[in-house]
């Protein structure tokens, strides 16, 4: 599961039937990702792995071989719910479960390729991104002239009510 906000619910009732089940809130992108490790180290020989969707396993190709793979040597195949063609017990599915991995890769690119470029249109309209500032510029330059004067950066902080980071940071400006 990619994020806190979804719910397993679904997936566990596709899954139903399963002799185990390894779930983890965790996007598929990312690399580490200990349930995925303890499904690896408990397969054996004659097992099946199921997946309810690819992206649920992994977004990129590259990786979804190598979990194949590490699967192959184990004598363990794949199965996909969404994709029933991807199936590593047959040559078919195998060329099947490669195909859609590349096409889950392409889009997951093409997705981050339209977030950069919706990203530059706002800030080239001035659209300030990420959090809004903790101190007003008044307050910033007020905190940089009480630093200049001696003062110590907690002393400010405590007086603005943020952390002395934020103050230091302010020199940079």
């Amino acid at each position: 599961m990619s994020t806190d906000g979804q719910s397993l619910e679904s997936q566990l009732t596709q899954l139903q039937g399963c002799c185990k089940v390894f779930a983890e809130k965790i996007s598929g992108a990312v690399t580490e990702r200990p349930a995925l490790k303890r499904l690896l180290r408990a397969v054996e020989a004659g097992d099946t792995v199921i997946v309810t969707r690819l992206d649920r396993l992994t977004r990129s190709t590259r990786d979804l071989l190598n979990i194949l793979a590490t699967l192959t040597e184990k004598k363990v195949g794949f199965r996909s719910l969404a994709e029933g063609r991807a199936d590593t017990t047959t040559p078919h599915g195998r060329l099947m479960v490669t195909l859609l991995g590349g096409v889950a890769e392409f889009e997951r690119d093409l997705i981050r390729i339209r977030t950069t470029e919706g990203r530059a249109r706002a800030v080239a309209n001035g659209v300030r991104l990420g959090r809004p500032p903790k101190m007003d510029l008044n307050a910033r330059l007020e905190a940089l002239r009480r630093m200049e004067a001696g003062e110590s950066v907690d002393e400010i902080a405590r007086s603005y009510k943020v952390s002395p980071s934020t103050i230091a940071r302010l020199q940079g400006l």
